[in-house]
């Protein structure tokens, strides 16, 4: 099954296949840390999440970059109210997000680069781009000259005309053209700096996300993702800045997500109809968030409102019972032949699921499917003596979502979701290095799931799993 997404740049659906089989390397514009994220923020960084864990479930090696903004017009601000540094205000932040994204079950990312650690490679690009025409000095700031990049404005899908008549950009009576954005900013009194050749100063924001992300990409990305709001100018001027320096494609696919609503408004900062996830989570649970999140398409707006949330606290509940109610039919199964119509309805829910996610990640009609089962297999955990076979195809799917949406909370349950979640990981690693004759791999694997009390069975329905001290 080929996976397809919705690409912004060419505004199509495309096959995803990586530069390189079986690695994938991925980049997700992460927080401006001056303050906590709001739940606008968090769907981005849940939605990609998932991406990212669903990629590996198909197998695929992936690295994944966020990067955090540390230098900035707001984070220097607020240090000012707040009368401490700057420096000092975005190792807090950086903190927080830590915490509140664990608590939102975000998987951690390959490398979390900082921009205040990457001036040295952004001034390299900067560098670059001077040495080829694609900027200019005033001063001691350095400028993109938008006007000698052929392609500005491919990724928008607007021409320069029309950014010109109706777009608010950065003011400054020298620049040559009104879209050419700051590469380079000089110094002023009371903002952090560093050294450059055009003299003392910080890094424009756009250029930060350049250099991080080709500083551990070189050859380029497979997918850039963020919230739609960053198609322009941000994204935009990273694709000009990036392929003008270096020749090379930053991103072959490019992943927005729609807004979250509130009232049927953006939800912003700058609107002060926001929430930040901290205090949603002190209001929902965590997990329920997540659930929420994934209710709708990625590419939808979402509206937050207490309905909603309070459907999918609802939702978590259902999910944790069922799962509950399945470990203690499985205490009590047998082996008995399964009912032929419930295997074809796992069987048709766990097809239903894939092709959910590969259609351009298509978590609604995911989640959808995972209900379903949950609707059939609801009466059939009550029998007194249940199928072991049945029951464990059951437990496979389900521990299959958790890996890929984590929708039911990882430390919450008794009866160790987190370590059924790993074994499952774990016996896929082990099928495919069987499928490759890899057998000192395949039985390493398996002698580890035995030294976790983990007792393995090979049959024509695949690998089944029982713990040591369940008869």
């Amino acid at each position: 099954m080929t996976m397809e997404i919705y690409n912004t740049l060419g505004r199509r659906r495309e096959r995803f296949e990586p530069a390189e089989p079986g690695k994938v390397k991925m980049y997700v514009c992460g927080p401006t840390v001056y303050n906590f994220f709001h739940v606008g923020n968090a769907r981005p960084f849940v939605v990609f999440d998932v991406l990212r864990r669903y990629l590996e479930f198909k197998g695929y090696e992936v690295l994944y970059i966020q990067n955090f903004t540390d230098v900035d017009d707001k984070i220097i601000n607020r240090a000012r109210e707040e009368g401490t540094s700057p420096e000092e205000l975005a190792e807090r932040y950086i903190k927080a997000y830590f915490e509140d994204a664990d608590r939102l079950g975000i998987k951690r990312a390959t490398v979390y680069p900082k921009a205040t650690e990457h001036i040295g490679d952004m001034i390299s690009l900067i560098q670059r781009l001077l040495e080829r025409g694609f900027a200019y000095v005033i001063g001691g700031d350095v400028y993109f000259d938008v006007s000698k990049f052929e392609g500005y404005g491919k990724l928008s899908g607007k021409r320069i005309s029309e950014l010109e008549a109706g777009y608010r950009v950065e003011p400054n009576p020298l620049k040559r053209n009104p879209l050419d954005f700051a590469l380079w900013k000089a110094h002023k009194e009371g903002e952090p700096w560093w050294d450059s050749p055009w003299g003392p100063g910080r890094p424009g924001w756009h250029i930060e996300c350049s250099a991080m992300a080709f500083r551990y990409a070189p050859e380029g990305l497979d997918l850039h993702c963020g919230g739609e709001d960053l198609i322009f100018p941000h994204h935009e001027n990273e694709i000009a800045q990036t392929e003008a320096a270096t020749g090379k494609m930053l991103a072959r696919y490019w992943l927005h997500n729609g807004f979250l609503l509130i009232d049927k408004e953006k939800m912003s900062k700058s609107l002060g109809n926001f929430m930040t996830a901290r205090q949603a989570m002190e209001r929902y649970d965590p997990i329920a968030i997540r659930i929420f999140m994934l209710s709708a398409h990625y590419r939808s707006p979402l509206n937050f409102s207490e309905d909603n949330l309070r459907q999918a606290e609802s939702s978590l509940r259902r999910l944790r019972n069922f799962y509950l109610s399945l470990e203690e039919g499985l205490s009590r199964a047998q082996e008995v032949e399964p009912p032929r119509e419930l295997v074809q309805e796992i069987e048709r829910v766990t097809s239903s699921f894939k092709s959910a996610m590969e259609d351009d990640l298509n978590t609604a009609e995911a989640l959808a499917s995972v209900f379903e089962l949950v609707k059939a297999l609801n009466p059939y955990l009550q029998e007194p003596h249940p199928s072991a076979q049945l029951l464990e195809m059951t437990r496979s799917f389900l521990l299959g979502v958790e890996e890929v949406m984590g929708i039911m909370g990882l430390k919450e349950l008794k009866g160790g979701l987190e370590l059924d979640v790993e074994v499952e990981r774990l016996i896929r690693e082990r099928d495919r290095a069987r499928k490759e004759k890899n057998w000192a791999k395949a039985d390493s694997i398996r002698d580890k799931l035995s030294q976790m009390g983990i007792r393995l069975e090979d049959t024509p329905y695949g690998t089944r799993w029982r713990r040591s001290n369940r008869p």
